[in-house]
């Protein structure tokens, strides 16, 4: 048979039949005790113990191999317990035993398992309390009667555990102690034997009466730890307090909610609010390292261990690596904690989503709205080349002021067309006196059949210089189309600057139908004369500087639109 199948064999030997070690133990255990305790043959026993303990032991799992660090610390405990073997030690390790098998007793799922443990306990205590603490009392003489009960009477319970049923627990099955169970129950076990021994020398009465009294006082002490662990009874509950701060993972639940959060208000980036998260995670005193997991990204911080843990949520996968393996409710917070991070880290990946939506969403519609500028531009401009190719040396003059004049308007106009496009988001609006404004559309205009009638001009009132040149030239472009299908069609523009600046635009040729009339400001409608997504941009453009364009009139021989002010 290879090695390997004899050492699969041997571990199989020991996890069916840890039934027979902890019997054997304890009675090694008892043998150390009614012996003398610093003769040869009892340190014979006491190696024997050992030996049995290391096969029965929970902390390990007596079917597995020992690490370097665990062979030391074993090595030199059985040093310990062979060379300075005395009563006050075996006070001690009977005390450890006691906590281990209590905390092993809520991991038992069967009822012989649980029989088992609750007799080892109360061998080991009836033994702690009836042989060994009398023993650390010099002047202490053990009456025959007691004497021959601790001798043959107490191993009885041991020598039950050999007779009780229990069905082979699974291969799979791991056995679990309660450190916090054991933890407490050595604890109130170390207190039971140092409070009867002190009680008995400072009375210097019976040690039955100091085990008495020492056992109500542990008992009142319970009660009322009971009775404030109940948050009925008016207080908090000191079961709260342990839960917020024993069961957390380093630090309180709460403050870590509070950095997380506060990190999220001061980061907008979802990978650097990442890296901050991780980085905070890491820094946690039970933490040897942090590596996560994001589409196209894969990041690590800290070293490695042999405890990981992995943690996927949406996206983001995560690997923490512990210094020691987690218990279960620390693995419940640790799962808690990695969800919330997974939550804020969705959300801003969202954030900047939305905020590349609304980005391209702006883009859209400022170039939609810039088109007609555009157009418009390049409209400008072709009148200007018009004008110099069917002008002769007379004309040369006339042709120098008309392009002083426009390629200088031309030129800001686009100027502020390749802002626009540049920043999207961020609308300016930039006034101008009406006078100047008025001159210039009639300049642009001049060569073309557009009536303009001056109403009542307020040279000093402002006039947002982009919004009404976008919707004169919108509309002009448009009228003039028109006029290509309607020969002889009359295009008027009407200004007028009492207060705020009025502008109307108006021809006498053929009405919009009902239902383009209808749509005409809701969307983009498709149309023959060019009445499109132009006209509906120019409108939204008019409400978000407080301005209204409606259309006033839609009759035959007058087709008016006009832009005021919002009431």
């Amino acid at each position: 048979m290879p090695p390997t199948g004899i050492i699969s064999l041997s571990q199989n030997f020991v996890a069916s039949r840890q039934q027979w070690f902890l019997g054997l133990m304890l009675l090694a255990l008892h043998a150390v005790l009614v012996l003398e305790i610093d003769g040869w043959l009892a340190r014979a026993f006491v190696l024997s113990h050992f030996g049995l303990f290391l096969l029965w032991q929970p902390i390990w799992g007596g079917e597995r191999n020992l690490d370097i660090r665990h062979a030391v610390l074993v090595i030199i405990t059985g040093v310990l317990f062979t060379v300075w073997n005395s009563w006050w030690l075996m006070a001690v390790w009977i005390s450890v035993l006691f906590a281990l098998i209590g905390g092993n007793v809520p991991g038992k799922r069967q009822r012989g398992q649980r029989a088992i443990s609750l007799l080892a306990a109360i061998y080991l205590l009836a033994v702690l309390l009836m042989w060994v603490v009398p023993h650390l009392f010099a002047d202490l003489n053990f009456p025959d009667a007691m004497s021959l009960l601790a001798r043959y009477g107490l191993p009885l319970p041991v020598v039950a555990i050999f007779f009780i049923k229990t069905e082979t627990e699974p291969e799979s099955g791991q056995r679990v102690v309660d450190l916090f169970y054991s933890l407490l129950l050595f604890l109130l076990t170390a207190a039971l034997v140092l409070g009867a021994f002190v009680v008995k020398q400072v009375n210097q009465g019976g040690y039955a009466l100091a085990l008495t009294q020492t056992l109500g006082l542990i008992a009142v002490l319970l009660f009322v730890l009971s009775w404030l662990w109940d948050p009925r009874s008016g207080f908090d509950g000191v079961g709260q307090l342990v839960s917020r701060y024993l069961l957390s993972v380093g630090l309180p639940f709460e403050r870590w909610m509070h950095s997380l959060a506060n990190l999220a208000d001061r980061e907008v980036n979802p990978e650097k609010f990442l890296i901050m998260a991780v980085h905070e995670i890491a820094a946690l005193p039970w933490v040897a390292g942090v590596s996560w997991r994001v589409p196209g990204s894969e990041r690590k911080q800290g070293g490695v261990s042999k405890y990981p843990a992995e943690f996927s949520y949406g996206d983001l996968s995560i690997v923490l690596y512990s210094k020691w393996e987690l218990s279960p409710a620390l693995l419940l917070h640790v799962k808690l904690l990695i969800r919330l991070l997974a939550d804020f880290y969705s959300a801003k990946q969202r954030e900047k989503q939305e905020r590349q939506n609304a980005y391209t969403q702006a883009v859209y519609e400022t170039g939609a709205r810039l088109t007609h500028d555009v157009k418009n531009l390049l409209q400008s401009l072709k009148s200007l080349c018009d004008a110099a190719e069917t002008s002769n040396e007379s004309d040369a003059e006339a042709l120098r002021a008309l392009i002083q004049r426009q390629l200088p308007q031309i030129v800001q106009r686009l100027q502020w067309t390749m802002e626009k496009l540049q920043a999207p988001q961020k609308t300016e609006t930039r006034d101008v006196p009406a006078t100047d404004w008025w001159g210039n559309l009639k300049q642009r205009y001049i060569s073309e059949p557009v009536e303009f009638r001056d109403l009542d001009i307020d040279a000093n009132t402002p006039v947002p210089v982009e919004l009404f040149d976008s919707i004169a030239d919108n509309l002009l472009q448009n009228a003039l189309q028109k006029r290509k299908l309607e020969p002889g069609l009359r295009i008027s523009v009407s200004f007028s600057c009492a207060l705020k600046p009025k502008l109307s635009i108006c021809d006498d040729g053929v009405p919009l139908s009902e239902s383009v009339a209808r749509q005409l400001f809701s969307g983009p409608v498709p149309s023959q004369t060019g009445l499109g997504i132009g006209l509906y941009q120019a409108w939204r453009q008019a409400e978000e500087q407080g301005y209204r364009l409606r259309l006033a009139s839609n009759q035959i021989g007058k087709v008016c639109f006009e832009l005021s002010p919002a009431a």
